[in-house]
């Protein structure tokens, strides 16, 4: 019965198009958590009356990252295929999705990262400052550790976002289960291919969210 209703779905093309999208959103995750980070300390500490207080420094981050929040994905994966190509060496294929993937990722992220480190202890940084703590001690023994559970949460939301786009990629040609689903689904009304895929994607999201949930809470102290 089940053979029935999935008659059109080729399991060896399945497993493909799930490892193209588990690897193009492990290593965008990565990348996001990375650049997020960075992106997330410079908005809080160049705020005025943190450690590297500076107005132009934050209204050019700041700037920086509304405006790649404020581009729709499909049409950021567009304006960087110069970018990609020169990149990459393609615009087709799992690896050319990675640059669009983390760049249209990581701004959303980093707006959560200053988030997070707004909700450390002020108390706690400047018993820090006090003792003569440097900015780098500060950032890697206090913000980071103390904001860690909220930064796991952060980068789970972002990772279950970049599931999503990987499948809007495979739209244009980056792999994937979105590719599988459009190209060898609602291009030749299979549909049972694309609901195929769909159950896939659910199951990948249903694993990212397992996973971040549980991190979040071994590392939270409260």
């Amino acid at each position: 019965m089940l053979t029935n209703w999935f008659e059109n779905v080729n399991m060896e093309e399945m497993w493909i198009a799930t490892y193209e999208t588990l690897y193009m959103t492990v290593i965008s995750v990565i990348g996001t958590l990375v650049l997020g980070i960075i992106l997330g300390l410079l908005l809080f500490l160049t705020e005025r009356g943190n450690l590297w207080q500076n107005h132009f420094l934050n209204m050019v981050t700041a700037s920086a990252v509304n405006v790649f929040r404020a581009i729709p994905f499909i049409i950021l994966i567009l304006l960087l295929f110069p970018f990609t190509d020169f990149l990459m060496g393609t615009i087709r294929g799992p690896k050319a999705a990675l640059p669009a993937l983390i760049i249209g990722a990581a701004p959303f992220y980093a707006r959560l990262v200053e988030i997070a480190f707004k909700e450390v202890d002020k108390g706690v940084i400047e018993a820090a400052k006090s003792m003569g703590a440097k900015t780098h001690t500060i950032i890697f023994k206090v913000l980071l550790p103390e904001s860690m559970p909220a930064l796991i949460s952060g980068i789970t939301v972002t990772a279950i976002a970049l599931i999503s786009y990987t499948a809007m990629a495979g739209v244009i040609g980056a792999g994937g289960l979105g590719d599988l689903a459009y190209m060898k689904g609602f291009q030749r009304r299979d549909f049972d291919v694309v609901f195929a895929c769909t159950i896939f994607i659910v199951i990948i999201v249903f694993i990212f969210q397992f996973i971040g949930d549980t991190l979040s809470r071994k590392l939270d102290k409260r």
